[in-house]
């Protein structure tokens, strides 16, 4: 749809207002955006952006307290990420689902109070028509309450429980003892048969991404599936550990007897029996690996993994929303962009950027979240800089541009002294 881009369209006559006036989709997300960013000069904003904003604020507070719940949420859900994976906390300290079920929970918040303010925007434009439903308005108001995919992040995580259990029921079935191997082939058999999990060629799909719709749906990237697996075997006291190899995220169980991993028994490794058919694909670089250039990748840490989790969102969102700007990167060069303020709705220029603001303000969500976890990285900071430029929040933009430089500069006065 037209209405979840970026650039608006001329006002030239009273038919283009109206159009303007049911693109609401388009035009809320300045409450999120930072339109009303104080400058030098007082805030600009036009007579149609107060009466727009002040209706659907007005919905807000008198047909339904939702839009207030999931604002709510989306700070709460936040706070209790940064305290998941809070520095002050050990890092096996840190449950993996528990981070990404946190992550889910605001980005669902955040999309959920989006359709609210559309429904109560048509509901105000339609006067007669039936407004939204608000029959489920008191079944929940915590994070921990809120309805993902039919179910809370208490029951996704009894989820993960329940998986256990079927593996701790596969093995006594088959009187099998708690041999590595055994358990890991109990593991393989519950989660890629019985249940079905099967992994995503690519990153398209939001759904193979979010730990939830995964254990849902049982498709999910290979990093989902690798932290299931992680969480999984943690249920049965046994320690998964993974490190990044090229574009794969391999896993194996933590021993201190490297060799027996690729000993080969029934036809297969260890190795193999985890990580599945990328192992034997020439073209990928686990088929290279050996026990001895296993020690020498570096494991990594529940922070890590969250990260890459994150990075992928972001990714995924901003492939999203600069889906109408073929070939935008955020490393591609800066193009003009019009000033916000003056000409909102004036822009015909065809080659400004079209981006999707809710796919936008998700990749910056995902973005801010992995800054919490990784607040040095440069890469990271100068792509959400980029992002923010993008979103029009030129002020920000320029603040952690100028943050990224410094640490970008940094690192390579290190690198210089290192050669």
């Amino acid at each position: 749809m037209a209405c979840l881009c970026h650039r608006p369209p001329p006002m030239t006559s009273p038919a283009a207002d109206d159009r303007l006036r049911h693109r609401s989709v388009a035009l809320r997300f300045d409450r999120w955006n930072g339109y009303e960013e104080k400058t030098g000069k007082s805030t600009r904003r036009s007579k149609f952006q107060t009466k727009r904003r002040s209706l659907v604020l007005g919905s807000a507070s008198s047909a339904s307290p939702r839009p207030h719940i999931y604002q709510q949420v989306l700070k709460t859900a936040r706070q209790m990420f940064t305290q998941e994976i809070s520095f002050q906390s050990k890092d096996k300290d840190i449950s993996l689902a528990k981070a990404l079920l946190y992550i889910a929970a605001e980005d669902e918040a955040f999309m959920a109070f989006n359709r609210e303010m559309d429904a109560f925007s048509i509901h105000s434009e339609r006067k007669g028509a039936s407004g939204p439903s608000s029959a489920q308005d008191q079944d929940w108001n915590t994070v921990e309450g809120m309805p993902l995919a039919g179910r809370n992040i208490h029951e996704w995580q009894a989820e993960l429980d329940a998986i256990a259990k079927e593996v701790e029921a596969e093995l006594i079935s088959k009187d099998i003892g708690c041999h590595l191997a055994q358990v890991l082939e109990a593991v393989n058999v519950v989660l890629f048969e019985s249940r079905g999990f099967r992994r995503s060629p690519v990153l398209v799909d939001a759904k193979n991404s979010y730990l939830h719709l995964v254990l849902s749906s049982g498709c999910g990237i290979a990093i989902m599936l690798s932290i299931i697996y992680i969480e999984v075997c943690r249920r049965l006291s046994l320690t998964i550990v993974g490190s990044r190899v090229g574009e794969e995220f391999l896993i194996w169980p933590q021993t201190g007897n490297p060799e027996e991993l690729f000993k080969v028994t029934s036809g297969q490794s260890l190795f193999a029996i985890v990580n599945g058919r990328c192992v034997e694909d020439p073209r990928s670089k686990a088929s290279d690996l050996t026990s001895n250039s296993l020690s020498g990748l570096e494991i990594a840490t529940n922070r890590d993994i969250i990260g890459i989790a994150l990075a992928n969102l972001v990714r995924l969102h901003w492939k999203h929303a600069s889906r109408s700007t073929h070939g935008l990167m955020l490393t591609s060069p800066l193009r003009h962009v019009h000033n916000a303020y003056e000409k909102l709705y004036k822009i015909t220029d065809s080659k400004a950027p079209l981006l999707r603001p809710q796919d936008l303000r998700l990749a910056i969500m995902a973005s801010e979240r992995l800054l919490i976890l990784q607040p040095h990285n440069w890469a990271s900071r100068r792509d959400h800089g980029m992002m923010l430029y993008y979103n029009r929040e030129y002020g920000k933009a320029v603040q952690e541009l100028s943050i990224c430089m410094a640490f970008a500069q940094k690192k390579r006065q290190n690198q210089l002294k290192v050669s």
